[in-house]
């Protein structure tokens, strides 16, 4: 096991495993009901690994000593993790940027990155003896833990809002967790997914509140730097809602640099929807909070929270990097479902699209330039939500069974692949 305290983000308090088992005491302490999450703990490891695991990400026995976790056998036994980076050559030539990767985080087990903060929250409740785990979600993480949880033989309750994806919510079903369809927004299911956690007893898996659903999140870090090496990516557009993804991302990238093996991270870019954009906001306007957006909406529901838990941490990611973050127009999220999907073989659902329209809207801030070695890291898989991609995708009607029919359809098109 690799050795580790945690640090407290907002007061700098260091506590051993066993001291603390969610946040800093201290901060939160302060901490206002549907406000973001006061005394967010980071996981330091005492020592790390001078070289990248040995084997594929996806072994638990390769990644332990870059984790804060006992054994690998307390992993769940599916595959998290190993995703490919993908040249993606029409969409270089598209958008003319040689050096353009996607990494396909959608080939996760249960079709998002979540399950990377998943699987190291169940293998951690494994460790501690721990049998229900329970979190909120806007459907991602809902699904991911309920699959981690599945494989583990453990037992779910997830907490989402009543109108999430239903595809999502089938997921979770079909996963066998407990589902609680919550009359109201993410962060009404948040506030009480705590409440229920402290009433039960349950580990509560929230993102940021828990803290190693940062520490797991870094591991799609590691990989992007792996799979790249010797050189090194220069910027990493990342859609961002809560905060945490980009904020696992920072603390890998962190970790390699203090490990040796990269000089010095990557940009940060991170991508919100117009209509849920309080992170992009503050990092724009230099300020040292992030405020809630009331009424926050989107199609991106993924992205979706009035106000970011992590935010903070989120912002620091950002600003330390030198990156910078834009927002991105509803019709341009739809769009980019098949822009994507037609030019990489990657379908996304519309958080994860937003990459694309969130990079061309870098491009044209100039924060970042078309030689640079970018990743598109791509969070989700489109059959999480298929009714958002049909918006921007309608079928055509019915053809008939005849073949002049099917050359009437087709003329005029791009001549068919033989």
């Amino acid at each position: 096991m690799a050795s580790f305290t945690f640090r407290c983000f907002e007061c700098g308090a260091r506590y051993q495993e066993g001291e603390v088992q969610y946040v800093c005491p201290a901060c939160a302490a302060h901490q206002q009901p549907g406000g973001a999450t006061r005394g967010v703990l980071q996981v330091v490891l005492d020592t790390l690994p001078d070289r990248y695991p040995d084997g594929t990400f996806a072994d638990p026995n390769a990644l332990t000593p870059w984790l804060p976790v006992e054994s690998p056998a307390h992993f769940p036994p599916v595959p998290v993790g190993g995703t490919p980076l993908l040249p993606v050559p029409q969409l270089r030539r598209a958008l003319r940027m040689p050096n353009l990767w996607l990494k396909d985080d959608s080939r996760n087990p249960s079709g998002s990155t979540k399950d990377r903060a998943s699987a190291l929250v169940v293998a951690k409740a494994r460790q501690y003896g721990l049998s229900t785990v329970a979190c909120a979600s806007t459907g991602n993480a809902a699904s991911a833990l309920a699959c981690l949880t599945a494989a583990a033989g453990l037992r779910c309750v997830v907490f989402v809002p009543a109108a999430a994806p239903a595809a999502k919510l089938v997921q979770s079903v079909a996963y066998g967790a407990t589902l609680v369809r919550v009359d109201g927004s993410y962060d009404d299911a948040f506030e009480l997914s705590l409440a229920a956690c402290e009433r039960f007893g349950w580990t509560n898996r929230n993102t940021a509140y828990n803290p190693f659903t940062i520490e797991g999140k870094k591991t799609a870090a590691l990989e992007i730097a792996a799979q790249l090496a010797p050189e090194r990516p220069d910027a990493v557009v990342v859609p961002v809602g809560d905060g945490v993804i980009v904020a696992g991302l920072a603390k890998g990238f962190a970790d390699l640099v203090r490990a040796g093996l990269l000089p010095c991270p990557p940009r940060l870019l991170a991508v919100q929807p117009e209509g849920s954009s309080a992170i992009a906001r503050a990092v724009r306007a230099g300020a040292s909070e992030v405020a809630p957006q009331p009424a926050a909406a989107s199609v991106a529901d993924s992205l979706v929270v009035v106000a970011p838990r992590n935010g903070a941490m989120a912002l620091a990611a950002i600003r330390s990097s030198g990156g910078g973050a834009v927002t991105v127009p509803e019709e341009a999220i739809v769009a980019a479902i098949g822009r994507l999907a037609s030019t990489t073989g990657v379908f996304a659902e519309p958080a994860a699209a937003a990459v694309l329209p969130g990079l061309e809207a870098a491009l044209a801030q100039g924060l970042v330039t078309r030689e640079e070695r970018v990743v598109l890291l791509v969070t989700g898989s489109g059959l999480k939500d298929v009714p958002a991609a049909a918006r921007g995708l309608p079928l055509p009607p019915p053809t008939p069974a005849d073949l002049e029919a099917v050359a009437a359809l087709v003329a005029g098109q791009a001549p068919l692949p033989r």
